[in-house]
């Protein structure tokens, strides 16, 4: 990865060390202990075994944490954070499809400065630094050059079981079907759709309530690979359940006014 910087360094070993875990889980999916957290919502000790590695890896620069399983964790340095998602794409995991990844970021004063998203499985890393650009291993990678709505391809998540609003969300998929000649795809890992923006594999994603550490790397990932990317509603990503568009940039304002 031709990003050189303190902060990414450390991500990416952590990175590295953890994801010999998953792959060693992933192998072993049916030995898996599985507890349910919330309704289509479930938490694996692969997952825990996973943040804890990272977690050790990263708590050596006495910065503050977010975690999905954690939550928040003051360290010496409270302007400076790891935001960590140590599986994003449990449910994939948990049944055995290969699509799925650990997805770390580096905040500092509430700005995405660095970010990685790491799927172990097909040994991609989609790394990006504030300034550096954003790399697929060490390839420099860019945004789709797709201007045409009609014929884009977009990705979307959700809703949950659990959403108040998931008859809007469905509506919302309708009516954007309809106008894309139903070019659209679910994955069920946020930030790897994120990081295929980014990479170009799609042209542009959106999704209802999401949480920030499932895209707080895939931010900057399609920041500085030329793509926009901001709340559909909110002033900033810091809600608990935020409502995110990110594209190419040219297909952008078809996107957000459909939204």
């Amino acid at each position: 990865m031709k990003i050189n910087s303190p902060q990414f360094n450390l991500m990416h070993k952590a990175c590295m060390k953890a994801s010999k875990i998953l792959i060693r889980d992933f192998g072993e999916i049916e030995k898996l202990q599985v507890s349910e957290k919330s309704p289509g919502d479930f938490v694996t000790a692969s997952d825990k075994r996973v943040e804890k590695v990272l977690m050790k890896e990263l708590e050596k620069s006495e910065y503050s944490f977010l975690t999905e399983e954690s939550g928040s964790i003051d360290g010496k340095y409270k302007d400076k954070r790891w935001i960590i998602d140590p599986i994003d794409g449990t449910f994939n995991f948990l049944n055995g499809l290969p699509h799925f990844a650990i997805s770390l970021a580096y905040e500092e004063n509430g700005e995405i400065i660095s970010g990685i998203i790491y799927d172990p499985i097909k040994d991609e890393m989609f790394g990006a630094h504030k300034g550096s650009g954003a790399y697929l291993n060490n390839t420099r990678m860019r945004v789709s050059n797709k201007s045409e709505f009609r014929n884009s391809c977009l990705v979307t998540g959700g809703p949950k079981s659990t959403s108040k609003i998931k008859e809007a969300i469905l509506d919302e998929y309708k009516k954007v079907s309809l106008k894309t000649n139903s070019h659209i795809r679910k994955s069920g890992s946020a930030a790897l759709d994120l990081a295929y923006v980014a990479a170009g594999r799609y042209d542009g994603y959106w999704q209802r309530e999401i949480n920030y550490w499932d895209i707080a790397a895939g931010i900057i990932l399609i920041k500085e690979s030329g793509g926009f990317i901001n709340p559909i509603k909110e002033k900033d990503f810091m809600g608990k359940k935020i409502d995110i568009v990110a594209t190419n940039s040219k297909i952008h304002e078809d996107l957000t006014n459909l939204l």
